[in-house]
């Protein structure tokens, strides 16, 4: 590494020299060139790739002394492109005529291509302004990913870096951009993607995205793909009557609490024992085993808020290994639907006010809380939480909520926090799933 140091080398024995003239510490040294003009070359060999190309590279290199500054390694389809940026030969280690010489030999030996271009210092510093921008494509077509990246130099931001996350059951794509605010980048973005038909989100780079989160769910139509109400409505006779209404809260046109109360009227006498078959009815959704199995592997917390009922609310926490549930709980008397709901109704409000509980019950900070919904009284806790995730949401919802996701995996959601699909399959290896799915 080349260094600068205010101190001349030491006397032999130690300690300055005394004969040394009054104020002088020795011959002086010549000044160190600074980091940004250092000479510097960026070696990139690429072709097929077969083990040992990056050993054999570097074994080549290191016979002239040189320094690594950075080193980036791709391989796509059984193609390797391998960019080294290494320090010019050191005095003693020859000559940068040399350097090439030998590394064009080496890759033509190992049928390769190899490029050499002279320059100075590093790599750019990234501008300021650092974001992760996820792209979810079912499929990902280049006409979307072109207007994507367009939208991104249209606003000044760098693409730094393009990896894939995941190529099924959706192909997910993460974009690594400087240069601009996440905020200004998020909503232009939203634009295309809305144009485009592809899921783009757009989150801050940095540690706090590799940290230990709460992630918080809504249940009816986000975790599981039905409406409990309606299930216990068709036992009752009257689900007509009750989808009409429940889609009418769900895109916003009726106060929550007040729809609740008229719903759960109608199930006034049935028996509630029923509920034992609305419990085998549920279904959950794609990937929502995934998604839990893949949160609680990696250390993450994970609830569910429900403006449904604990009678199915609480199997599910049961079956998932849930960390925290709260939901509304249908009233029974003499084993009997009373047609009311106890205790304090989880409506849009309380949503948000559970996902605080939950967080300050969970050590995390709001900001690293993740919140999943549907429906519009989902928002204050999309909202509150430090990334809100619209899953397959109404209009209403989108627009409002951090990101949108509109393909019918709820595992999807796991690419949005920089978690790859090799990464879930390597998890699953080591840790078979179980009978029940975890």
């Amino acid at each position: 590494m080349i260094t600068h140091s205010d101190q001349s080398p030491p006397a032999a024995g130690g300690g300055p020299d005394p004969s040394a003239p009054q104020g002088t510490q020795g011959p002086e040294r010549p000044p160190a060139v600074p980091a940004d003009e250092v000479p510097t070359l960026l070696v990139k060999i690429f072709g097929k790739d077969r083990p040992g190309l990056t050993a054999g590279l570097f074994d080549t290199l290191a016979a002239y002394g040189v320094e690594v500054v950075d080193l980036e390694q791709v391989v796509t389809r059984g193609r390797i492109t391998l960019c080294a940026l290494i320090t010019t030969p050191a005095p003693a280690g020859g000559s940068e005529g040399a350097l090439r010489a030998t590394v064009h030999a080496w890759a033509e030996s190992m049928r390769l291509q190899a490029e050499i271009i002279s320059g100075v210092g590093d790599n750019r510093p990234r501008g300021a302004g650092r974001s992760h921008v996820t792209v979810l494509g079912h499929p990902l077509t280049a006409e979307a990913t072109a207007a994507i990246a367009a939208r991104i130099t249209g606003v000044n931001g760098n693409i730094d870096r393009i990896h894939r996350l995941a190529k099924y059951p959706v192909t997910a794509v993460e974009f690594d951009v400087s240069g601009v605010a996440t905020e200004a980048l998020r909503t232009e973005l939203a634009v295309e993607a809305a144009q485009r038909e592809v899921d783009v989100a757009v989150v801050s780079a940095g540690l706090q995205r590799r940290a230990q989160r709460l992630v918080v769910m809504d249940v009816d139509s986000t975790l599981i793909q039905d409406e409990v109400i309606e299930l216990f409505a068709a036992h009752a006779g009257c689900e007509d009557k009750v989808a009409e209404v429940t889609a009418a809260a769900m895109r916003g046109e009726l106060d929550f609490a007040e729809s609740l109360h008229a719903r759960v009227e109608l199930l006034a006498g049935l028996d509630a024992s029923v509920v034992d078959k609305v419990r085998a009815e549920v279904r959950l959704t794609p990937g929502a085993r995934t998604l839990v199995r893949t949160l609680k592997r990696l250390g993450y917390q994970v609830g569910v808020v429900s403006g449904g009922f604990t009678q199915v609310t609480d199997a599910l926490q049961e079956a998932l290994g849930l960390d925290f549930a709260a939901a509304n709980t249908l009233e029974v008397a003499d084993g009997r639907f009373t047609g009311r709901v106890t205790g304090e109704v989880v409506d849009r409000a309380g949503k948000a006010r559970l996902l605080r509980r939950f967080a300050a019950e969970a050590g995390v900070p709001l900001a690293q809380t993740v919140a999943i919904g549907d429906g519009a009284n989902d928002l204050d806790m999309l909202n509150a939480a430090g990334l809100g995730v619209a899953f397959n949401a109404k209009p209403l919802v989108r627009r409002a909520a951090d990101t949108a996701v509109s393909v019918p995996f709820l595992d999807a959601v796991l690419y949005l926090l920089g978690i790859t699909r090799e990464e879930v399959e390597a998890a699953d290896a080591e840790f078979p799933v179980g009978r029940d799915g975890r």
